[in-house]
């Protein structure tokens, strides 16, 4: 009879298998109850008080602040992608993207519009960093007002609450408009776009990062990526997603633009940001004991989100796209 060598790696016990066990079933169990909660309370996009509800609501709560940061938006993890903690990643992304774009060259003073600025994060970084000032704006009144507890007094960041599809500002206020993921909530781009630019001085800069959908005027959608995309807008009050050669038509058509957009595809950047947003539940256990078991369900609901937004930024059917525009002068253009 052979004798099964024994390596010295020391063997779990019953107990401890037991343990094992009852965790592997329990996040089963906990990810078959927010499977069946994201299945049974989708939030379509109806108006913009779809959005503003949306918003208050993840503001009132605070989870989504818990484990996202003062940043609702994804990190920038380099390219080829890096380790790195998922906070400091969302920092590092409004650094790469003030660079990318030109912004960092601006004198201290500049006026920057922050468009969908959620709970201000960028904006404080914005004001704080490179000594702009930042008008920071967003639908939800829940969001403005976390935005002003957050910010320190003497930061030369402000906020309001405006509708991006109707800015009550007058043309040419800002130097500068920057804008992190807020498209996919505009139910019509070509004012959207319109907006951007009104309110920017001739020779200002216009700044956009923004989840894309493939370009489907050269490869349409496939029955399963029709139904995913469908999933993603239903889940986040998304009316719909433009492609990233789409968008920047839409911004050129304005006719506001001085000569082209600049466009750029950070996917492989960001990608990692959907995994690392699901393991921070994991990572920081003490989640549970401050919002409870109601906060556990709320935060699988949002689960399935993430790993298909992950399906769908990895398999090409969404992108992340970079944007890049200089205000014309309307005098010479005849608009």
């Amino acid at each position: 009879m052979l004798k099964m060598m024994d390596h010295g790696y020391p063997r779990p016990g019953h107990g401890a298998m037991t343990a094992l066990l009852v965790l592997a079933v329990s996040l089963l169990a906990l990810l078959a109850v927010g499977l069946a909660l994201y299945l049974a309370t989708p939030r379509p996009y109806r108006s913009t008080s779809s959005v503003v509800d949306s918003y208050d609501r993840w503001t009132e709560d605070g989870i989504l602040e818990f484990y996202w940061g003062e940043h609702i938006h994804l990190g920038h993890y380099g390219s080829p992608p890096r380790r790195k903690d998922f906070l400091e990643a969302k920092v590092d992304f409004v650094h790469e993207m003030a660079s990318w774009g030109g912004l960092d060259r601006l004198p201290s003073g500049t006026r920057v519009l922050d468009l969908g600025c959620g709970i201000g994060g960028s904006s404080r970084i914005l004001a704080r960093d490179y000594g702009f000032s930042v008008t920071g704006v967003a639908i939800s009144p829940g969001q403005i007002q976390r935005a002003r507890e957050l910010t320190p007094s003497g930061l030369s960041a402000r906020f309001l609450v405006e509708d991006a599809m109707s800015l009550s500002f007058p043309d040419a206020a800002f130097d500068a408009v920057w804008s992190i993921e807020a498209g996919p909530h505009m139910p019509d781009k070509a004012v959207f776009a319109r907006e951007l630019l009104r309110v920017l001085k001739p020779g200002g800069l216009l700044l956009l990062a923004d989840w894309n959908q493939r370009d489907d005027r050269r490869k349409p959608l496939a029955a399963w990526e029709r139904a995913v995309m469908r999933q993603l807008l239903d889940q986040w009050s998304h009316p719909a997603f433009a492609s990233i050669e789409g968008f920047a038509e839409t911004l050129e058509a304005t006719g506001l633009v001085e000569g082209t957009v600049l466009a750029a595809d950070w996917t492989e950047a960001t990608l990692p940001s959907w995994m690392a947003s699901i393991w921070q539940g994991v990572q920081r256990p003490e989640g549970l004991l401050r919002f409870g078991f109601t906060g556990l369900l709320k935060s699988m609901r949002e689960v399935p989100t993430f790993m298909l937004m992950r399906l769908a930024f990895g398999a090409g059917l969404c992108r992340y796209g970079m944007f890049r525009a200089v205000r014309g002068d309307p005098s010479k253009s005849g608009t």
